[in-house]
């Protein structure tokens, strides 16, 4: 069963973003190219990201990645 990561949720509407916001930083940031579909199966808990991506995501958010990924 997923888990849905509420505080990924929280800090992306806290810095006033969209999902499709958080991919195009991404992308630009880190060259990582993920779909919006694939981030908000992230959020949804459906997805777990890969140790690269749950690392740049947790950056661009400026938390630490167990937080948001493990907590």
């Amino acid at each position: 069963m997923s888990k849905k990561r509420d505080i990924l949720i929280n800090l992306r509407k806290e810095k006033d973003l969209v999902q499709k916001d958080v991919v195009f930083l991404l992308e630009k940031m880190h060259g990582i190219k993920i779909t919006e579909s694939y981030y908000g199966m992230i959020e949804q808990g459906v997805r777990t990201p890969s140790l690269n991506i749950a690392l740049a995501i947790s950056e661009l958010f400026k938390k630490d990645a167990n937080e948001i990924f493990f907590n």
